[in-house]
């Protein structure tokens, strides 16, 4: 059987990608990465579960995302329209860069997230 590791946000894009990664012969591993949203990652953690994932990945990464990615967008004022910081867009290289490691661990034959035009 095939592996996917998952970027799993426990929305419905991501709960139904599961089912359907199921269906289409797949393992699923479900990965999520906290980044300080605020996520109840117990109650995400089960749903990921109970629609087919084989295992949950959660990983603290709050951290690393103010000291790497954070600070040097301040410093760089990187805000749309000068007052937003795109958090969401900048959280983006550091998730797959865990995704990808969990993806190695793993040993899985691909990746897979749902994420939308939002960044």
């Amino acid at each position: 059987m095939k592996k996917v590791v998952l970027a799993y946000s426990g929305g419905l894009d991501t709960s139904c990608l599961i089912r359907w990664l199921k269906d289409k012969g797949y393992e699923v591993v479900a990965f999520m990465a906290d980044v300080g949203q605020g996520s109840d990652f117990k109650r995400i953690e089960k749903r990921a579960l109970s629609t087919g994932a084989s295992r949950v990945y959660i990983l603290d990464l709050k951290e690393e995302f103010v000291k790497d990615y954070v600070f040097p967008a301040i410093k760089a004022n990187a805000a749309y329209e000068g007052k937003y910081f795109l958090a969401t867009a900048l959280s983006r290289p550091l998730i797959a860069k865990h995704q990808v490691a969990v993806a190695k661990k793993e040993k899985a034959d691909a990746m897979a997230h749902g994420c939308t035009g939002k960044g």
